[in-house]
């Protein structure tokens, strides 16, 4: 079992940066790949971002193709997403997941894919 707990969210205004952490316990963290969502009020959570295992590749969402980047430092047990260039409609609730199994397309993308997640933190930009 994999506990993960986000930081590093806050208020920030349009155009700045934030890097959010997810620490996860255990010691199986490095064969997880690991994912990134987003939630606004009223909205369905959304894809962000996925890194795999041990290779580091990743893989994200248009809408922040070129503005985040994923990484993660297994010796850390920690996956981050630097935010560059934010955009008010960036702003959301934040959860990493955690997904014991290869995958592809679609099935990347979907939250039913990912079989823990943190608590979430929340990212607001302001004008």
């Amino acid at each position: 079992q994999v506990q993960l707990v986000e930081s590093g969210g806050g208020l920030v205004q349009a155009g700045g940066s934030l890097t959010l952490s997810c620490a996860a316990s255990g010691r199986t963290f490095s064969s997880y790949y690991m994912g990134w969502f987003r939630q606004a009020p009223g909205k369905e959570r959304e894809f962000v971002g996925r890194i795999s295992r041990s290779t580091g590749g990743t893989y994200l969402a248009d809408s922040v193709k070129g503005r985040f980047t994923c990484s993660r430092n297994n010796a850390k047990n920690t996956v981050y997403l630097q935010m560059n260039s934010l955009k008010i409609e960036d702003t959301a609730v934040y959860y990493c997941a955690a997904d014991g199994s290869p995958r592809s397309g679609p099935e990347s993308r979907s939250p039913n894919s990912y079989d823990y997640w943190g608590q979430g933190t929340q990212v607001t930009v302001s004008s």
